[in-house]
Protein backbone atom coordinates (compact mmCIF):
# COMPACT_ATOMS: atom_id res chain seq x y z
CA UNK A 1 0.00 0.00 0.00
CA UNK A 2 1.44 3.29 -1.12
CA UNK A 3 0.28 6.85 -0.88
CA UNK A 4 -1.06 8.80 -3.92
CA UNK A 5 -2.54 12.12 -4.65
CA UNK A 6 -5.77 12.07 -7.06
CA UNK A 7 -6.40 15.20 -8.87
CA UNK A 8 -9.84 15.17 -10.65
CA UNK A 9 -11.94 17.29 -12.55
CA UNK A 10 -15.55 17.00 -12.63
CA UNK A 11 -17.87 18.46 -15.35
CA UNK A 12 -19.11 22.23 -14.97
CA UNK A 13 -23.00 21.62 -15.25
CA UNK A 14 -22.98 19.48 -11.92
CA UNK A 15 -25.52 20.77 -9.37
CA UNK A 16 -23.99 20.56 -5.88
CA UNK A 17 -25.87 16.83 -5.13
CA UNK A 18 -24.82 15.83 -8.32
CA UNK A 19 -20.77 16.88 -7.45
CA UNK A 20 -21.29 14.88 -3.84
CA UNK A 21 -22.83 11.58 -5.43
CA UNK A 22 -19.79 11.47 -7.74
CA UNK A 23 -16.85 11.93 -4.99
CA UNK A 24 -18.74 9.75 -2.85
CA UNK A 25 -18.95 6.97 -5.71
CA UNK A 26 -15.42 7.55 -6.42
CA UNK A 27 -14.69 7.29 -2.71
CA UNK A 28 -16.38 4.46 -2.71
CA UNK A 29 -14.17 2.41 -5.81
CA UNK A 30 -11.08 3.26 -3.47
CA UNK A 31 -12.22 2.17 -0.13
CA UNK A 32 -14.29 -1.47 -1.45
CA UNK A 33 -10.97 -2.52 -3.04
CA UNK A 34 -9.29 -1.88 0.45
CA UNK A 35 -7.63 1.50 0.38
CA UNK A 36 -8.40 4.78 2.33
CA UNK A 37 -9.32 8.38 1.78
CA UNK A 38 -7.07 10.12 3.65
CA UNK A 39 -8.17 13.93 3.01
CA UNK A 40 -10.63 15.29 0.43
CA UNK A 41 -10.04 19.06 -0.75
CA UNK A 42 -12.64 20.42 -3.22
CA UNK A 43 -11.37 24.53 -2.31
CA UNK A 44 -10.10 24.98 -5.94
CA UNK A 45 -13.65 24.36 -6.60
CA UNK A 46 -14.94 25.83 -10.52
CA UNK A 47 -12.03 26.67 -12.91
CA UNK A 48 -11.57 27.63 -16.41
CA UNK A 49 -10.26 24.46 -18.33
CA UNK A 50 -6.57 26.12 -20.44
CA UNK A 51 -8.30 23.95 -23.33
CA UNK A 52 -11.33 22.15 -24.20
CA UNK A 53 -11.64 19.04 -22.90
CA UNK A 54 -14.64 16.81 -24.01
CA UNK A 55 -16.51 20.01 -25.00
CA UNK A 56 -16.25 21.37 -21.84
CA UNK A 57 -14.53 25.00 -20.86
CA UNK A 58 -15.07 24.97 -16.75
CA UNK A 59 -14.74 22.27 -14.63
CA UNK A 60 -14.80 21.43 -10.59
CA UNK A 61 -11.67 20.40 -9.78
CA UNK A 62 -11.03 18.11 -7.14
CA UNK A 63 -8.03 16.58 -4.77
CA UNK A 64 -7.90 13.22 -3.06
CA UNK A 65 -5.19 12.34 -0.64
CA UNK A 66 -5.26 8.12 -0.48
CA UNK A 67 -3.67 4.99 0.66
CA UNK A 68 -4.37 2.48 -1.88
CA UNK A 69 -2.78 -0.67 -3.55
CA UNK A 70 -2.41 -1.66 -6.82
CA UNK A 71 -5.49 -3.76 -7.43
CA UNK A 72 -7.44 -0.44 -6.30
CA UNK A 73 -5.43 1.61 -8.72
CA UNK A 74 -6.44 -0.40 -11.84
CA UNK A 75 -9.74 -0.63 -10.70
CA UNK A 76 -9.74 3.36 -9.93
CA UNK A 77 -8.66 3.32 -13.33
CA UNK A 78 -11.23 1.46 -15.09
CA UNK A 79 -14.29 2.74 -13.57
CA UNK A 80 -13.26 6.47 -13.84
CA UNK A 81 -12.83 6.01 -17.48
CA UNK A 82 -16.13 5.01 -18.46
CA UNK A 83 -17.13 7.64 -15.65
CA UNK A 84 -19.20 10.46 -17.92
CA UNK A 85 -19.30 12.81 -14.95
CA UNK A 86 -15.15 12.67 -14.76
CA UNK A 87 -13.58 15.21 -17.61
CA UNK A 88 -10.01 14.42 -16.80
CA UNK A 89 -7.99 12.50 -13.99
CA UNK A 90 -4.21 11.90 -12.79
CA UNK A 91 -2.80 9.67 -10.14
CA UNK A 92 0.46 10.67 -8.41
CA UNK A 93 2.16 9.15 -5.86
CA UNK A 94 2.68 11.33 -2.62
CA UNK A 95 5.88 12.31 -1.04
CA UNK A 96 5.48 13.31 2.20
Amino acid sequence: MRNYEIMYILKSDLDEEARKNANEELAKIITSNGGTVNACDESMGLRELAYPIKKENKGYYVVIKVTMGNEAIAEFNRRTRINPSVLRYLITVAHE
